[in-house]
């Protein structure tokens, strides 16, 4: 075969995949799934996890194939095929780039979810409190004072309305006073299977390193004949003659 006619299969070639975006391969994919994996489909996974617009030239270099302008044609189709099913999202051009959002018909119910999500946080001082209470459990109100040594009740009752912590019963003590547990949702929230689970206190400390002696100088004490003064071992020879 003739250097032109490679050339010409070259060009053509290139024009099958312009006409056929998804034809286009992804050279990093595993050979065992360019099958399933389309360039389409990594345009679509790339924009999903991103939290920022991106250039179509961006996407396309990430993706490893295909160009700007593949990209944006792609997006079309992704458009096009996300209304027709009917999705919660779509793909919006914002600042010269690309990003995945929701329909502006779903804001009422995503604003509840960001609601709880900012309710659940937990300052450092709730996330000391609900440490000891699962460490210690079943714990009385007062030994989660003893050990943060300031009063607990106002953050014991803020983890109880956020469904971190309960109580579990009674401390066979004077008063019979409540004793505190950890909940179902505190093991949700803190990714657990159950409480054994919990990190070790060993492990949670951290890890003191001895520091390496250093040979320090010593002092040379001065033997009994240096503190004899000068002088005063010999007599004055003006004296022996006289």
């Amino acid at each position: 075969m003739s250097q032109e006619q490679d050339i010409q299969q070259d060009q053509s070639t290139e024009n099958i995949t312009e006409a056929n975006p998804e034809r286009a391969e992804v050279e990093l994919v595993p050979n065992d799934l360019q099958q399933e994996v389309t360039l389409r489909s990594v345009v679509e996974a790339i924009l999903f996890a991103s939290n920022e617009p991106l250039e179509a030239s961006k996407i396309a270099k990430v993706a490893g194939a295909g160009s700007a302008r593949q990209v944006r044609k792609l997006i079309e189709e992704l458009n096009s095929e996300y209304s027709k099913r009917g999705s919660a999202y779509h793909i919006e051009q914002i600042a010269g780039g690309y990003v995945m959002l929701t329909l502006p018909e779903y804001n009422d119910w995503l604003k509840q979810l960001l609601r709880t999500r900012q309710e659940s946080k937990l300052s450092q001082a709730a996330l000391e409190t609900l440490a000891i209470v699962a460490y210690k459990q079943p714990v009385m109100r007062v030994t989660v004072e003893a050990i943060r040594g300031v009063a607990a009740g106002d953050m014991m009752r803020n983890l109880m309305e956020k469904g971190l912590v309960r109580i579990v019963g009674r401390a066979q003590e004077l008063g019979r006073p409540l004793l505190y547990g950890t909940t179902r949702k505190f093991l949700e929230v803190f990714a657990l299977n159950s409480l054994l689970d919990l990190p070790k206190v060993s492990e949670l400390q951290p890890q003191k390193e001895s520091a390496p002696k250093e040979d320090q100088p010593t002092e040379e004490i001065p033997s009994a004949e240096d503190d004899t003064p000068p002088d005063t071992a010999e007599e004055n020879p003006q004296e022996k003659t006289s």
